[in-house]
């Protein structure tokens, strides 16, 4: 072991996979905009914030196109990254290796938890560590056959929820919940628009528990984990069998389900987008029910159709020269995310520019494409011609691996 790198040399790397997490790392940014510069609760009681039609027409294509499809993405090879990863500190420390990644994962957990309860509510590195550690306690020897019937399960879960929403969720409980919400509102318009860093931190922290404090919030909360589990099986399943690796062998199957995924899509996210818009009073209903299995639905088929379509893509010389700049992002994922916390809140924030509630849909998404495209892409490009990792990156393999181990095992740590 000794004398390996620290991480995998960028010419040993599977270049799809860097930009695959590149677009998702932008795709997460323009779903995250709304949260980062108006309040999390808003709308809760139907109504709508931003009445102009170019916002309302920008509201309804980002929740379509892009809602649950990036940080999908970024689970898809979160699952993916968990097997290389895995294998390869099994082999080069068999004795160690279930501690080690047991280590990295509660590294990772911290850092989420921090920038949840500090920094911003909608952190997702938690819930991935969380993830990771049931992964890998619990199915890292499970069957092909295992890891499908949970997919299922997943697959499943809107149409069971939903059923338990009607019967549980009753008026009262919603009232509860809507006055619940509007108090969230009002202290996160005061906290975030108007006060203190020390403000924020506390409103996030109180946020965070509140998430994950009662049992219908964590009823609620409780989707999310099955979303992002449902794709990190997939990961995990596609990284048993080397799909990355095997990309020019499926290529044909690629193709012949490609149009597929996107009507599939484009139809389930059609319906579950106009379902919610006519039914936007709060409280469960069973049209919402049928709109909660159309958004899981088209949530899946649309992130595979943005990943084949970007492996696609990539095949071809003259494309792979113009994904290397969004590559470049995807080497760097925990600092290029965690830096997208630091650039809005600033942005958005009392204590920083305070546009908080100024930014609509239509220019939210025009301001995530510019912080992507003009800050990160160039920045990555910048650190890597002089690093081999990012910055974070880097720190989390030395409080993972330490020093010694960062030139050793720390090289398990693979393409994803």
């Amino acid at each position: 072991m000794a004398g390996t790198a620290a991480s995998l040399p960028s010419a040993q790397r599977i270049p799809e996979l860097d930009m695959v997490r590149g677009f998702a790392l932008l795709g997460i940014l323009v779903m995250n905009m709304p949260a980062f510069s108006t309040s999390n609760f808003a709308e809760a009681d139907g109504s709508h914030l931003w009445h102009g039609q170019v916002d309302q027409i920008a509201e309804a294509a980002r929740d379509m196109l892009f809602s649950g499809k990036f940080n999908s993405m970024f689970s898809l090879l979160f699952g993916i990254g968990f097997t290389v990863q895995f294998a390869r500190m099994q082999a080069l420390a068999p004795d160690r290796a279930l501690g080690l990644y047991l280590r990295r994962l509660a590294v990772l957990a911290v850092i989420g938890v921090v920038h949840a309860a500090v920094f911003w509510t909608g952190d997702v590195l938690h819930l991935y560590a969380g993830l990771g550690i049931i992964l890998v306690l619990g199915l890292r020897h499970a069957s092909d056959r295992t890891l499908v019937a949970l997919v299922v399960l997943c697959l499943l879960y809107p149409a069971i929820a939903g059923v338990l929403r009607l019967v549980l969720v009753t008026p009262d409980v919603t009232a509860m919940l809507l006055a619940q919400a509007r108090a969230f509102e009002a202290s996160n318009n005061l906290a975030y628009g108007h006060g203190s860093f020390l403000d924020a931190a506390r409103e996030h922290a109180h946020e965070f528990a509140y998430f994950y404090g009662t049992r219908w919030t964590l009823f609620f909360s409780a989707s999310f984990w099955v979303q992002m589990a449902l794709t990190m099986l997939l990961g995990v399943l596609a990284g048993r069998h080397r799909w990355p690796q095997r990309i020019p062998e499926l290529l044909p199957a690629i193709r012949r389900v490609h149009p597929w995924l996107l009507v599939i899509g484009l139809v389930c996210g059609l319906g579950f987008t106009v379902i919610f818009e006519l039914q936007r009073a709060p409280g469960p209903t069973p049209l919402k029910v049928l709109a909660s299995v159309c958004y899981w639905l088209s949530r899946l088929a649309l992130m595979l159709f943005y990943v084949f379509a970007i492996v696609r893509l990539a095949q071809h010389p003259a494309w792979a020269r113009r994904f290397a700049p969004i590559a470049a992002a995807g080497r760097m994922p925990l600092t290029n995310y965690l830096m997208q916390t630091a650039i809005c809140t600033t942005l958005f924030y009392g204590w920083g520019f305070g546009l908080w509630g100024r930014v609509g849909p239509a220019a939210g998404l025009v301001l995530a494409l510019a912080i992507f495209v003009v800050v990160q892409v160039p920045w990555s490009l910048w650190w890597l011609r002089r690093h081999e990792q990012g910055p974070l990156e880097w720190a989390w393999s030395r409080l993972t691996y330490g020093s010694a181990g960062a030139r050793g095992v720390g090289a398990a740590r693979g393409p994803a």
